[in-house]
């Protein structure tokens, strides 16, 4: 009975953690200002780790820039970050980044994640849809470094492709599959 009980109490601490972290409310949701701090702080800290990853990202038609994701879960998880969408070196949109998972899971980690759309054709998937998820309505291949920190030539070939950095936490998930995009309407 008591293992119930706690089952049910660690369900229901990570159903509630994860709607107060989803919610694209603006009172859950920070301000642009915080938001583009953030963002131009990942960027310093992307580019400075990656030569690679900026040349890129200076060849993709738009970038898509959550500077902090958060995740956590005990059985349940749930992740969510906020940030831009950059189209020609500017800021033209807010989104939010959500997931929900089940499974042997235990922690909490804070990461970054940019994902860069490399053709107009799928940038405009991308902007025109009402909710995006990766995995279901476009593939992001995950930037691999060969030797010497270069981009694997298989990565720089894939329509969108995504990096995860700055991983800080407990948790070890490098994956984008089933996390949604959505536009922040402000």
């Amino acid at each position: 009975m008591r293992t119930s009980l706690s089952r049910c109490a660690s369900l229901l601490l990570a159903a509630l953690f994860f709607c107060c972290f989803t919610a694209s409310t603006p009172a859950f949701a920070a301000s642009k200002q915080e938001i583009d701090a953030n963002v131009e702080e990942a960027l310093a800290k992307f580019n400075k780790q990656s030569l690679a990853g900026k040349t890129l990202a200076e060849n993709a038609v738009g970038m898509l820039v959550f500077p902090k994701v958060i995740k956590a879960g005990f059985v349940v998880g749930g992740e969510y970050g906020e940030g831009v969408l950059m189209v020609g070196g500017k800021t033209v949109a807010y989104y939010s980044t959500a997931s929900a998972s089940v499974g042997f899971q235990l922690g909490a980690q804070v990461k970054s994640q940019i994902i860069l759309f490399m053709n107009n054709d799928v940038l405009d998937t991308f902007r025109n849809s009402d909710g995006w998820e990766a995995g279901v309505d476009g593939s992001v291949a995950i930037a691999e470094f060969g030797k010497g920190g270069e981009l694997s030539s298989n990565t720089v070939q894939q329509p969108i492709i995504g990096f995860i950095f700055s991983n800080k936490g407990l948790m070890y998930n490098l994956t984008f599959e089933g996390s949604k995009m959505t536009k922040i309407n402000r």
